[in-house]
């Protein structure tokens, strides 16, 4: 995103043939995997991505971002990172922190480094190859989590000048976090700006997926100005499924400084043909592309029009989203206390203290409190709902803290309080309960002196 086409760029949108070698990949069943040109989730689930980008990086104390494109049906979020060579860096406790919010809120996260952006053209942007280095060096807060993050190798590696090398230093980028360990799905983005005119993406996909040793690499195409008719859409998107190899649209507006992109046709031919899409962006754009914001200053109750129609218009999100199948009963532990960011680190990490429940009636439901983790000043709390021996159709939690705690932010559930009481709501998505399924919704909240367990109670509709 953000670079204008060069002129001489539109010269180069003839159709190059493209001939691309395929081989048989790998399932991996750690994490997500790739087979015949999609993408499986650790249950052997088709997952095709809906979703939209969201700046972490520069804007790092939103972090009540995740659950608010949670709220308005998203299944991914593409989260903006740093390697510290052009912004400041996001270190290994802020990437787990990351992953940690992405799955409290049963989202996929795609991480990507955005200091690649423009190599070869832009001044500052670093090689695929430094890039790597930084992936290797957060390693600790990526293993483990395969089944819930994919690795972005570097955000539009290269812009309009010196894309020659992008399919081998792309190759090479892949082989090296492989022997680093790293068996997450891999996504890698084109050259020149990410909306690859020169077809150097499209024209060595092949090549490339057959270099990664898992067959385990998704193709991302960022579609702005050069992407402004059907027919230049469809026939990209579409020699890629023909060849059986996996494309998603990593980044894409409604209109652009290069040109006006034909988001209806990106969007009704993804979902036809199932491609996972992920709009830019949720907010905070600058530069002269603030239309690009889908809220206004990250308020989900404050959608522009763009946000307007990526989530709620025709073949967006809401309509076509489905929650990847590696969330399906309670919630994924966290891997780290998502605390605000420049909040102390936690000082302990004790074992989940859970309060008591009794079974539920016939048609009703329990809730169960549960600490997740503790630090000074601060906590994760969760509260699991459990429906009783029949289905219900929504409901509603209410506990009373004892001694002060405040909720600071929650996912998964509509919070209110009246004083120290507070009542916690189901979302459109998670109401429905099957007889004796669960969900669980999380917050962060602060506590001085004393955090005890409140009894919660249970109200099913």
């Amino acid at each position: 995103m953000k670079k204008l086409l060069s002129v001489a760029g539109a010269a180069l949108l003839t159709v190059l043939a493209a001939v691309f070698a395929l081989g048989q990949p790998a399932h991996a069943a750690a994490g997500f995997s790739v087979s015949n040109g999609r993408l499986y989730d650790a249950n052997g689930s088709e997952f095709v991505m809906r979703g939209v980008n969201h700046a972490h990086t520069w804007y790092p104390q939103q972090t009540s971002s995740f659950a608010n494109i949670k709220a308005l049906g998203a299944n991914t979020v593409r989260v903006v990172l740093a390697s510290g060579d052009r912004w400041a860096r996001n270190d290994t406790a802020d990437v787990a922190n990351v992953i940690s919010l992405c799955k409290a809120s049963r989202l996929i996260c795609v991480l990507e480094v955005h200091d690649t952006t423009g190599y070869g053209e832009q001044s500052g942007a670093i090689t695929l190859d430094r890039a790597v280095d930084y992936w290797l060096s957060i390693a600790g807060a990526l293993q483990g989590q395969e089944k819930y993050v994919i690795v972005n190798i570097g955000n539009e590696p290269y812009g309009n000048q010196g894309y020659g090398t992008w399919a081998t230093d792309t190759a090479n980028a892949i082989k090296r976090l492989r022997a680093g360990g790293l068996t997450h799905t891999i996504m890698v983005d084109g050259p020149n700006w990410g909306q690859d005119w020169s077809f150097t993406m499209r024209d060595n996909a092949g090549t490339v997926f057959n270099a990664d040793p898992q067959k385990n690499t998704v193709f991302s195409i960022h579609m702005y100005g050069v992407f402004d008719t059907a027919a230049e859409i469809t026939d990209y998107l579409g020699r890629f499924r023909s060849a059986g190899l996996p494309i998603v649209v990593g980044e894409f507006g409604f209109n652009h400084s290069d040109g006006n992109p034909d988001e209806d046709t990106i969007m009704a031919y993804s979902q036809a043909n199932g491609i996972g899409y992920l709009g830019w962006s949720w907010s905070g754009n600058g530069g002269g592309v603030e239309y690009l914001d889908m809220t206004t200053n990250f308020d989900p109750n404050q959608l522009t029009s763009w946000g307007q129609r990526i989530f709620n218009g025709a073949n967006g999100i809401k309509a076509t989203a489905t929650e990847a199948s590696v969330y399906a009963g309670p919630s994924p532990s966290p891997t780290t206390s998502p605390s605000p960011t420049n909040s102390p680190s936690p000082t302990t990490s004790p074992s989940p203290t859970i309060s008591p429940t009794t079974p539920p009636p016939s048609g009703g439901c329990t809730a169960s409190y549960t600490i997740v983790n503790s630090w000074q000043g601060g906590f994760q709390g969760a509260v699991k709902v459990t429906a009783g021996s029949a289905a219900i159709n929504g409901w509603s939690t209410r506990w009373t803290f004892a001694n002060g705690q405040t909720i600071t932010q929650s996912w998964n559930a509509t919070i209110s309080n009246s004083g120290s009481t507070y009542t916690a709501r189901n979302m459109d998505y998670n109401g429905r309960l099957g007889a004796g399924a669960s969900t669980t919704f999380g917050f962060l909240g602060s506590w001085n002196g004393t955090n005890a367990i409140p009894a919660v109670t249970c109200t099913a509709s």
